[in-house]
């Protein structure tokens, strides 16, 4: 018997970049992006959504690749939202479209448009050929300021979310701060969440930023609005790069802050509840959880929640209430779900300040329901009346 251990060096280039009118006649980025990978052949699916705000676009887009002498091969437009991620059809189309149209691993595959869209696309691309070069082009807030930048992809499965997916670090992501403002309204504010959420869990200055900038954020004043996307981007790019476990092979997730109850509650809701306003109840029941368990102070955890609700963000879901048999709340299984999906030892990631996380390892189920239920009285209120600022020194 021998055993031969080899260590296998691997380094992936994470570009992460920022633009407007990225397909505009004067804009060199994308072309300077693609050259540099040596390839020539390029297919573009685009999300219905974002053509129909965008009609010029996909004609834009194929003289652009004209004028650069690319191997044009097609636009695709395709459904998009959560529901693509809901069986693999889109998946398999894609896979088709590649196969059609010889798209190989020295290829460019285009995906442009929201964050379940990119998963979908991204994961078929990842697997065609083990792994077609995919440039990302997020078009809502919440891909442009997490999921987009981020180095996963999946498709929902046995009921879970994100069950079938792979880690594949794209050629390029290229934020066209464009696409933001076609948005409507509820969509571009919701997105936000997961910048409080980086801002908490890495970087207080960015929150207390964040906290100044409610209002216009809020009322979704661009240069904010654009600010506060390109800081979160470049705190998720960072971490994944520089955090020292990109495909997540620990027990770990700081970015997952708030999701293990999210997920669930996307789940519980039948995916009608969308991945911002799952993520923002989330944030606020382990904020709030975090303060009960004596980590953080009260007054934190307070400015947190006014954040949320500033933003204009729910505090809860009718389906947190949903019951088993004996009573208990089904959302509490998110716990094991989201434990087995990285394996390992159950690790929650709490506060002890903003930009100040703590790993834990087991909540307390009649914690949870205290804070549940607190949430649930809170957006009572919050539904009747505004609440009072607050301070915190």
């Amino acid at each position: 018997m021998s055993r031969h251990d080899f260590q296998i060096p691997i380094t992936f280039k994470h570009r992460v970049c920022f633009t407007r009118n990225a397909f505009g006649a004067t804009n060199t980025l994308l072309g300077e992006i693609l050259t540099e990978g040596e390839g020539r052949r390029v297919l573009v699916a685009l999300e219905d959504s974002v053509a129909r705000a965008w009609p010029d676009l996909p004609r834009q887009i194929e003289c652009y690749f004209a004028d650069l002498g690319f191997d044009w091969r097609g636009l695709q437009i395709l459904p998009g939202g959560e529901a693509v991620k809901r069986d693999d059809a889109l998946v398999r189309k894609i896979w088709e479209t590649i196969d059609r149209e010889h798209i190989d691993r020295h290829s460019y595959l285009l995906v442009i448009g929201g964050g379940a869209f990119l998963d979908a696309v991204g994961y078929a691309a990842a697997t065609a050929h083990r792994g077609v070069r995919l440039v990302r082009f997020p078009t809502t807030t919440l891909s442009q300021d997490d999921s987009g930048v981020g180095v996963k992809c999946a498709i929902n499965g046995l009921g879970k979310k994100n069950w079938i997916g792979a880690f594949a670090v794209p050629f390029a992501v290229i934020n066209d701060f464009t696409f933001l403002h076609s948005q409507d309204e509820e969509t571009r504010r919701a997105g936000l969440i997961e910048a409080v959420k980086v801002s908490l869990v890495k970087d207080g200055d960015f929150f207390r930023w964040i906290e100044s900038q409610v209002e216009n954020l809020a009322a979704l004043q661009a240069p904010a609005l654009e600010e506060c996307v390109e800081r979160s981007a470049l705190q998720h790019a960072r971490h994944i790069a520089q955090g020292g476990d990109p495909f997540e092979t620990g027990s770990s997730r700081p970015l997952d802050f708030g999701h293990w109850s999210a997920h669930k509650l996307e789940q519980l809701s039948g995916f009608t509840l969308s991945h911002a306003h799952a993520v923002a109840i989330g944030a606020a029941l382990d904020t709030l959880y975090s303060a009960r368990c004596g980590l953080l102070r009260d007054c934190v955890a307070e400015r947190v929640i006014d954040v949320i609700t500033g933003l204009k963000l729910p505090l809860w879901h009718p389906a947190l209430d949903l019951r088993d048999g004996n009573g208990r709340r089904l959302v509490h299984a998110g716990l094991e779900e989201f434990r087995e999906h990285l394996g390992g030892e159950l690790t929650v990631l709490l506060l002890r300040d903003a930009g100040v996380g703590q790993d834990v390892h087991a909540l307390d189920e009649g914690l949870v329901d205290a804070c549940l239920d607190s949430l649930r009285d809170r957006q009572a209120l919050l539904d009747g009346a505004k609440p009072a600022p607050r301070s915190c020194s």
